[in-house]
């Protein structure tokens, strides 16, 4: 297996010369900071660019592996759920938790991907109740999320064959058990990219 830095040299590889990050870093911004050996700057930039420009779920898991050699948890865990968005999808929407005094969480949770609450998202089980399903969630742009707090997030279906009906607008509830602990409007479904 190749190190982190061998890694990144690959990577950078695989990536057209005119690929832009949305803050407009660029591949050439990728090669000064290997030459540089900014390696945790070259990391983050490689994302930036992937998260705009279409990439192959290999590439993710290569970005995963030089994170994880790079003891770097969080881009790890972030690269490693980004290749799953390219394989199966993902619902981004917009989540407001109820405060605790309306019955929601009494703290806050991490936002990277290890919480696997319930969603209803309207579908009935074979017996005709409200069937909850289960999604990964990962905050966009927040470490952790406390009740009474909104935030984008994007959701990881166990079974995105059956969140395929959602499209922007619809609403949709978080439970962790019965009670309602957050609504979310969707902002967008995406499809699988492979």
């Amino acid at each position: 297996m190749d190190d982190a830095f061998t890694l990144l040299r690959r990577i950078v590889d695989l990536l057209p010369e005119d690929a832009v990050a949305e803050n407009g870093r660029t591949v050439g911004d990728v090669r000064k900071g290997i030459e540089l050996q900014e390696w945790e700057m070259v990391l983050d930039v490689l994302i930036e660019i992937a998260d705009v420009h279409p990439v192959t779920r290999d590439f993710w898991e290569m970005l995963a592996e030089a994170a994880r050699q790079m003891m770097l948890e969080r881009s790890r865990r972030w690269c490693e759920w980004r290749g799953w968005e390219v394989e199966h999808g993902t619902v981004r929407a917009t989540l407001t938790l109820l405060g605790a005094d309306e019955g929601g969480r009494q703290g806050a949770f991490d936002g990277d991907g290890r919480l696997r609450p319930l969603w209803d998202i309207g579908s009935c089980s074979t017996d005709g109740q409200r069937g909850l399903n289960i999604a990964r969630l990962w905050a966009e742009f927040a470490p952790q999320l406390g009740p009474g707090e909104t935030a984008e997030v994007r959701l990881a279906p166990l079974q995105p064959e059956r969140w395929r009906h959602l499209k922007p607008g619809d609403v949709i509830t978080m439970h962790e058990a019965q009670p309602v602990v957050g609504i979310a409007e969707v902002i967008e479904v995406l499809p699988p990219r492979v």
